[in-house]
């Protein structure tokens, strides 16, 4: 166990966060606002109002919020799918206008090509920026053992696991070396055990190759368990509620689930987030 990462109380754990310097801050998101019209009642929806918020090189943040809190919008709005109505977000001291190589997204959804095998969907970002066939195949082969599909290389996505299809679409994402990790939801389709297991894979994956990671998630041990630290986020509109440090050493184990500052921490959020969730969103 790990009592010395007590303090025990979600409060004190909000005391504890340190704010990034300029000099460290690599995504920097100042007053960030979202404002959509809604196709049903063809009225202003604010997804957004007045997100600020330092990412460092190389942390884990985790997103955590209800649905509809905006946590998907803002990560949309990082990748630079969507542009924020007000504020901006920027990256290593530029806006950013429009997705690059620097930053790749994981979805829910895998979004893995079909007609394609594992090598083949893993080598596809490095093939559409003209690499040579035999450097992106050995870039494909080190990234497929990564995430433990060594074996399934020539196996199309109809023929794995849901599990085995996000190590894929992991594998992908990680294949141009990017700056930044975006996940929304990722292991939100699979089943319990799988999820848990892939946790751990992408804790001890990211902390391997030093990537800063932004991951979305409506789970809170889920946030805590792979964080650095957990940003939540408000009912719409969704602004930035609660920052908490998570003082767990790296690498992430199973064991640091039952660790007393862990459990207790899970619970004070759930505590806080409960009469929210029990709205219905």
């Amino acid at each position: 166990m790990n009592a010395q990462f007590a303090p025990a109380t979600l409060a004190a754990a909000e005391l504890a966060v340190p704010q990034a310097t300029t000099a460290e801050t690599q995504i920097d998101i100042r007053n960030v606002g979202k404002v959509y019209d809604s196709k049903t009642t063809h009225q202003a929806v604010i997804a957004l109002d007045g997100v600020s918020l330092r990412i460092k090189k190389g942390e884990f943040i985790s997103l955590l919020g209800p649905s509809g809190c905006g946590k998907s919008t803002l990560l949309s709005i990082i990748a630079g799918f969507q542009s924020a109505s007000s504020g901006q977000i920027l990256q290593d001291g530029r806006p950013i206008s429009k997705p690059d190589a620097s930053r790749t997204v994981v979805f829910q959804d895998y979004a893995l090509f079909g007609w394609m095998t594992v090598q083949q969907n893993v080598e596809f970002g490095l093939k559409a920026k003209g690499m040579p066939k035999a450097e992106r195949a050995e870039i494909a082969r080190a990234l497929i053992k990564t995430v433990h599909l060594t074996g399934f290389e020539d196996k199309y996505p109809h023929q794995m696991s849901g599990g085995m299809k996000q190590r894929a679409a992991i594998a992908r994402a990680l294949a141009p070396d990017p700056d930044i990790l975006l996940m929304d939801e990722p292991f939100g389709a699979l089943d319990a055990q799988t999820r848990v297991l892939l946790q751990e894979e992408i804790a001890r994956i990211s902390s391997e190759a030093g990537k800063t990671v932004i991951f979305v998630t409506h789970g809170i041990e889920e946030a805590v368990f792979l964080a650095d630290r957990v940003v939540v986020m408000s009912p719409r509109p969704g602004r930035v509620r609660d920052e908490v440090l998570v003082p767990l050493p790296r690498p992430r184990t199973a064991e640091m689930r039952s660790d007393p500052w862990f459990v207790s921490t899970v619970n004070d959020l759930w505590e806080t987030l409960k009469p929210e969730w029990q709205k219905g969103e």
